[in-house]
């Protein structure tokens, strides 16, 4: 199974600062010692055009030469510096190529059905800015992208590529949500902690709102509703899915009260939905802020290994 690292590219947070940068290095040491069956490959940088298809230009243009206000810099969270900048595109490429690898878009290539990116998930950066660690929007620049690569692969295709954005993270998806409001060819569906950033929300297509403490039992049973709702309304043609480690009982950020095991139960369920309907799946790995870092690496690991079933699926399938 193919997935992207740009964790080389390394931001120059101040001593203190919240976010977990060595997160991805940790995950990546990880999976290249555990789970051999993953295919790990540098990311890409999207390119000006690429994030176009969503973001504004002048946003990109701030960006890449750090002239955004100090006050929208500060709502992103990361100080300005190249790395942040080159960063934040990679992270998109790494979407992009999982999608690209997932629905077979890849000249050449055959299509794999499951793909993904150590990192992404950035589903607060609206089109014209951004915020909660988010600069811009992997899965909807990717989501976009494929529309445009699948309809100059199938030029007689009566409607757009359906794409279903499936966000576990725990806290809203309010960028995605804002940038596909009037989009009836993306069905955005997020399950987040009603009380959890960000406070003021967008309306999902399907919003699923969780108390705090929220266990195992319940979550799950969230989740199914919310994937059976998906199923009468919308028929996808590709998923992105934020597999969120922020869901669990450790996590800083989180309020929620998952274990490991619900979230190994909760990738399944996903992957399993996404396997029974041969839904090709590019899946990110979102948020996580554990007080016991190594406690978030290893939710993302279990998510991997869990991926790799169903992409060995995927491949015995033909």
């Amino acid at each position: 199974m193919q997935a992207f690292y740009a964790d080389h590219f390394v931001l120059p947070l101040p001593a203190g600062h919240r976010f977990p940068m060595p997160k991805y290095q940790l995950l990546r040491e990880r999976l290249a010692g555990e789970l051999p069956g993953v295919r790990l490959g540098q990311a890409p940088a999207a390119s000006d055009g690429e994030l176009a298809l969503v973001h504004a230009p002048a946003y990109i243009e701030a960006i890449a030469h750090g002239t955004l206000p100090v006050l929208a810099q500060r709502e992103i969270g990361f100080p300005w510096s190249p790395a942040m900048a080159e960063r934040a595109r990679r992270s998109v490429g790494a979407t992009v190529m999982a999608a690209r690898i997932a629905l077979g878009l890849v000249p050449g290539v055959r299509p794999e059905g499951l793909a993904a990116n150590l990192a992404g998930g950035t589903h607060h950066a609206y089109a014209g800015k951004g915020g909660g660690f988010c600069v811009f929007n992997d899965a909807a620049v990717a989501a976009r992208l494929m529309q445009a690569e699948w309809a100059r692969r199938h030029r007689q295709a009566r409607q757009p590529l359906q794409v279903a954005v499936i966000d576990l993270d725990v806290h809203q998806g309010n960028g995605t949500a804002s940038i596909f409001t009037s989009d009836a060819s993306v069905f955005t569906l997020s399950l987040h902690g009603e009380k959890n950033f960000p406070f003021r929300k967008e309306a999902s297509d399907l919003d699923v709102e969780l108390p705090d403490g929220c266990l195992d039992a319940p979550y799950l049973q969230a989740l199914e509703h919310a994937l059976d709702e998906l199923d009468r309304r919308f028929e996808p043609g590709l998923v992105l899915f934020l597999a969120g480690a922020d869901p669990y009982e450790g996590d800083r950020l989180g309020r929620l009260s998952l274990s490991f095991d619900g979230l190994e139960a909760r990738d399944r369920r996903v992957f399993d939905w996404a396997w029974q309907r041969r839904i090709p799946l590019a899946f990110s790995m979102a948020g996580g802020y554990g007080n016991n870092i190594d406690e978030t690496v290893q939710v993302q690991v279990n998510t991997y290994r869990v991926a790799l079933e169903y992409w060995r699926r995927w491949q015995s399938a033909g």
